[in-house]
């Protein structure tokens, strides 16, 4: 059994994390892509910049791990983020997550971008067509006031 947890600056490689991933004794593999979209609200998003907390977002990662092992049977846990300049269609965070059978590993990829999202320090600020921009956090985090 193993996590990988990463953040690069370059672009994530699909094929490389899910072959982290997959194991001879698990049937299922799920993967979890979020990527650039073009707008928001109503405006033209020309790409997205990322920043994080480096150590702590990676700390933050391996727990979300064990907390799926905590709850899942599965084997091999893969997360990377980027971070730095996202263009449109191009992928920000991948999650790739092995088990027996589909359903934990289905169950623990939703968990897995859901709590990412909530707890780990990774900011990013959208970029508009028209040069304008805007830094998000993510609706789902814990230090967000409500």
């Amino acid at each position: 059994m193993e996590n990988h947890v990463e953040i690069r600056e370059n672009k994530l490689d699909l094929e490389k994390i899910t072959r982290t991933v997959t194991s001879p004794s698990c049937g299922a593999v799920s993967v979890f892509i979020g990527t650039t979209r073009d707008n928001f609200d109503g405006k033209r998003v020309k790409t997205l910049e990322y920043e994080a907390y480096i150590p702590m977002a990676k700390k933050k990662m391996s727990e979300v791990c064990q907390q799926i092992r905590d709850k899942w049977e599965v084997e091999n846990i893969a997360m990377e983020h980027r971070i730095g300049l996202v263009p449109v269609t191009e992928a920000s965070i991948i999650i790739a997550i092995s088990s027996p059978h589909r359903k934990e590993s289905l169950e623990a990829v939703q968990y897995a971008i859901d709590t990412v999202k909530a707890i780990v320090p990774v900011w990013k600020k959208e970029i508009y067509e028209d040069e304008s921009s805007q830094w998000k956090e993510n609706k789902e985090c814990y230090w967000k006031s409500s």
